[in-house]
């Protein structure tokens, strides 16, 4: 299917369709923690950059390749109610503008070359590669997406993989109280970024049957929750002090912010408006905590030279 464009039609750049369908976004994204644990590890460990060098690049090309293949069997997958949502209506997997087969074919290769290149890092680092994916694919995507309010609990534990991928990629255990910390985190925010979605675009995952808690409980259910969420994640800040009192209270300010905007924000606004400002603060919350580990790391690695 190609684009109209002043009543003629274009065909959709290749590179296009592929960024689409593997969903570059995401795996831009994902990338951020995945470095972010990689230099922690460095820093913990006190690891020469120099000597990883061919590790840091297998780390990177390898998550990519994973993420890109998670992304693309969900498309393959979710294609019929992508069909649905009016955000996901342009995917080249709904429009007719790559064949569902080239996608798997896709998905496959990517995935095994993404466990390859990470494996060539460290075994570790390959199995949490393949437990991201399988855990993206099958429990969430296939299963509980379609079936359960807790479907987004059920995919944290993928979306909260990268930190571990990029720690183990470079050390190979991951039992540190700090990264562990860092993955709990992972998984704590991924609940009030996506409630935040749904509560925005509830129309669209009530019309394609997709059983997100503010569409099942309400949003009333969803702020009590998400009130949970961030005061367990403001706990687990302190897991970070294990390696700096200045990452734990980045993290701890960070979380008591969105708590706070949570809470004063419910009474104050709307609905809608309320869930707009979680989703910003939620991007701005990962920004800031995960490039605060990376340029914490980094620096303690360059004086330590």
């Amino acid at each position: 299917m190609a684009e109209t464009i002043n009543g003629q039609n274009q065909k959709t750049p290749l590179l296009k369709i592929l960024s689409q369908t593997v969903k570059t976004g995401i795996i831009r994204s994902n990338l951020v923690p995945m470095f972010a644990g990689l230099t922690l590890s460095l820093y913990t460990y006190q690891i020469s950059i120099t000597d990883k060098l061919l590790e840091i690049l297998f780390a990177f090309l390898g998550s990519i390749f994973v993420i890109g293949a998670a992304g693309a069997f969900n498309n393959l997958y979710d294609r019929e109610i992508d069909a649905i949502m009016k955000r996901t209506q342009g995917r080249p997997t709904v429009t007719g503008e790559i064949k569902p087969g080239t996608v798997l074919w896709l998905g496959i290769i990517m995935a095994v070359a993404g466990i390859i290149l990470l494996c060539l890092t460290t075994p570790l680092a390959g199995l949490l590669g393949f437990l991201g994916l399988f855990f993206y694919v099958f429990p969430y995507t296939m299963w509980s997406k379609r079936r359960t309010v807790y479907n987004t609990e059920i995919g944290s534990i993928s979306g909260a993989m990268p930190p571990l991928i990029g720690w183990a990629a470079m050390y190979p255990d991951i039992t540190h109280p700090a990264i562990l910390g860092l993955f709990v985190i992972a998984v704590i925010w991924q609940m009030p970024h996506f409630y935040s979605i749904a509560i925005r675009r509830h129309e669209e995952y009530q019309a394609a049957g997709i059983p997100m808690l503010p569409v099942v409980k309400g949003v009333r259910r969803t702020y009590i929750q998400t009130n949970i969420y961030l005061i367990v994640m403001f706990g687990i800040s302190f897991l970070l002090s294990s390696l700096s009192v200045g990452l734990m209270l980045v993290s701890l300010i960070m979380s008591l912010g969105w708590l706070m905007l949570s809470v004063f924000g419910y009474q104050r606004m709307d609905s809608e408006k309320w869930a707009k400002s979680m989703f910003i603060y939620s991007l701005i919350h990962m920004t800031v905590v995960f490039s605060t580990v990376i340029i914490y790391s980094l620096m303690g690695i360059i004086f330590k030279l």
